[in-house]
């Protein structure tokens, strides 16, 4: 009882549990791994052999295989694997292949050929090499979490951000934390030296159930997935695990891996379901690259928006309104001058603003398709006898403002954005996405570049789940590929990843420490202008037409989110235009404070963000703490400057003071707003 005692304390008191780890090693399940490993390995093995023996008796029929380029190989059914393409192509693609697409399906590198097909192979270097690689190193921290532990298995992805991997275990009531780190990525280490093959089999529902049968997390999976659904198990070395992969080649890939960190989780995502230890990993083909990684791991630390936002007092939440945070004066600064400027670009650029309500009837989210996806999610109102519902998005609203009067073809476009995310909707017709999409992706780029972001843009296609009719879809996706390569920057093809309504541009911005996120979108839609039968008249009057298509248009997302990305972007050091401290005033004693009071009245009557400092601390504190605070110019006043007219300038991060009037700081400070507008204009506009 004392261990278990000591392990829940773990919560509380981290120097204790760490003194009793050091003298109890923490407990391996050796019941459930005696019984559940040796039986999956036993039937895996059996299942293999009997498929492998299928596959030898089909006949090895030709078959074309097309690569990127337009070039053509020549290849055997159900014998040639992509790896055998990749070695004819060169030593060094076979030696570095991670992962193939066939016919647009991710596809093991020594899964056989099926049929005539386009092939296309990846590496680290590409985002799909890249997930797959983390996804595999998922498998081999998992193989570490059970034959270390005994962990029961639940699911290890590559994290959403595609920065690393994660697998989530139950150990009963016993946790890991960051201290049983360095024993995980041992084992995963060894997994990896070990040069285990992944491999694949296809297995049935029952001969899942059974597979799995002494975990009923990995049960639960397979009761609930589709009873069409193709089953998938895969294995490197003794993990046997049902994913439905695909994954790398083998764990030798994996050259570097390192275990991040150790934490709680809920089944599912349920707070009432089962608690369990996700741990968190990181791995790359090189030991380079990982300590580069950690290097920049531990920079981020320092302007984590959650630390920041203590140290400089920005937001807090409360739990009078859990998920939503309270913006504090400085944030309230940032985020209105975010929105002043996105509004000064709807103005260039003829957008219109609107104002739809928070709350509809649930019939317009039936309408709408929103309830059968969201509902659950929904805040749900009953007023007298009948259900409303408080909108989880801003989709159908700009529908009904286009729906509400008769809308001509010459008659310009409606776009609208409202509320804490900056999304349009862009009502128009099929020969106008090109030039829609255009425009929107320079919009993007304009905005990015005054941030200093750096972004990187994929083109996703149709999706298997899709709706509509085909030759809609390949005429939308020819007119954003036009519109990309008119637009100039590199682009990738992401297949068959579109939403099930129209395909998308997706846009990931990396940070100044190359972290990625999510913030911009373009996506076509077909189907919303159809459920509310939206209709514009042609340009002769004679006839009533459909909008082919509504663009969802996004460039900070949601506003709370971008405050938080920019944030650590900036290291917590705003550049003057977007600051909420712009300057604060210092007197140097009491007989210079109500000078100091004149200045500030005087820099805010001009619009600019100023504080005064009017403590009775010494004047180098003064100067420190708002140095700490990131204020882009510290005013420090005296009796001299009093008698002058002129204030004593600090800049952030120098050191020297330069003597200046007040008008002279004034046009200083109207210059810096000015040049943070103006420096990155790639086009030109005049802005308002």
């Amino acid at each position: 009882m004392l261990r278990r005692y000591a392990i829940h304390n773990l919560r509380r008191n981290r120097f204790f549990y760490s003194t009793v780890t050091a003298m109890v090693p923490h407990p391996k399940d050796d019941e459930y791994l005696n019984a559940a490993i040796p039986k999956r390995i036993k039937m895996f093995e059996s299942i293999q052999a009997e498929q492998k023996t299928q596959r030898l008796s089909l006949s090895p029929d030709p078959i074309k295989v097309t690569l990127p380029d337009g070039t053509v190989k020549d290849a055997a059914k159900w014998q040639t694997t992509p790896f055998d393409v990749a070695k004819e192509i060169s030593k060094n693609l076979a030696n570095n292949a991670l992962i193939a697409r066939v016919n647009g399906v991710l596809w093991d590198m020594a899964r056989p050929l099926e049929q005539d097909c386009e092939l296309r192979i990846y590496k680290f270097e590409d985002d799909e090499g890249r997930d797959t690689f983390w996804h595999s190193s998922a498998h081999i921290l998992g193989q570490s979490l059970e034959m270390g532990y005994g962990c029961m298995l639940c699911i290890g992805p590559c994290t959403t951000r595609g920065e690393g991997f994660y697998y989530d275990g139950f150990y009963g009531d016993l946790g890991l934390n960051d201290d049983h780190c360095k024993q995980i990525e041992a084992g995963a280490l060894k997994a990896a030296g070990e040069k285990q093959p992944f491999e694949r089999i296809e297995v049935t529902r029952d001969q899942a159930l059974e597979m799995f049968s002494d975990n009923e997390f990995k049960v639960e999976i397979i009761n609930d997935l589709p009873a069409d659904k193709t089953i998938t198990v895969y294995r490197c070395g003794p993990l046997v695990d049902l994913c439905r992969g695909p994954h790398i080649p083998n764990t030798s890939f994996v050259k570097a891996i390192a275990c991040l960190k150790a934490s709680s989780a809920y089944w599912r995502g349920n707070k009432a379901r089962a608690i369990l230890q996700r741990v968190y990993g990181i791995s790359y083909p090189d030991q380079k690259s990982l300590k580069e990684y950690l290097l920049k791991l531990e920079e981020a630390k320092k302007y984590d928006h959650r630390i920041l936002k203590v140290k400089q007092e920005r937001f807090f939440r409360h739990e009078s309104s859990p998920g939503s945070r309270f913006f504090l004066p400085h944030v309230a600064r940032v985020y209105n001058k975010l929105m002043d400027f996105i509004r000064s670009q709807y103005r260039v650029r003829g957008y219109e603003e609107v104002i739809s309500p928070n709350v509809f009837n649930m019939d317009l989210w039936v309408q709408s398709g929103h309830a059968a996806n969201y509902k659950e999610n929904m805040f749900i109102l009953e007023i007298e006898k009948q259900e409303f519902g408080l909108k989880p998005m801003n989709c159908p609203g700009p529908c009904l403002v286009f729906k509400h009067r008769a809308r001509g073809a010459l008659s310009g476009l409606t776009r609208v954005r409202r509320f804490r995310q900056d999304d349009a909707h862009i009502f128009c017709r099929e020969s106008q996405i090109k030039d829609e999409v255009r425009e929107a992706l320079k919009f993007i780029d304009y905005v990015y570049e005054i941030f200093g972001f750096t972004y990187d843009l994929k083109l996703s296609t149709r999706p298997e789940n899709s709706l509509g009719e085909t030759a809609t879809w390949e005429k939308a996706e020819s007119a954003l590929k036009e519109a990309l390569d008119e637009f100039g920057k590199p682009w990738q093809l992401n297949e068959g990843d579109g939403a099930f309504y129209g395909p998308k541009i997706d846009i990931n911005v990396s940070d100044s420490l190359s972290r990625k996120f999510q913030c911009a979108t373009l996506q076509l839609d077909f189907q919303l202008p159809n459920f509310f039968k939206l209709e514009y008249l042609a340009e002769d009057e004679a006839k009533i037409e459909r909008p082919v298509v509504m663009i969802h248009r996004a460039i900070l997302g949601s506003v709370e989110r971008m405050f938080a990305i920019l944030l650590m972007h900036y290291m917590g050091k705003w550049p003057f235009w977007l600051s909420p401290c712009q300057a604060i005033v210092c007197p140097v004693s009491k007989k210079s404070q109500a000078y100091a009071e004149k200045v500030k009245d005087e820099i805010y009557s001009k619009g600019f963000h100023v504080d005064a400092d009017l403590t009775d601390r010494k004047i180098g504190k003064k100067v420190r703490e708002a140095q700490l605070a990131q204020y882009n110019y510290i005013l420090v006043v005296g009796e001299q400057e009093a008698e002058t007219g002129q204030v004593s300038v600090r800049i952030r991060d120098k050191a020297d003071l330069t003597t200046m009037s007040i008008e002279g700081l004034l046009e200083r400070f109207s210059e810096d707003a000015k040049i943070s507008f103006e420096t990155f204009v790639k086009f030109p506009l005049k802005l308002p």
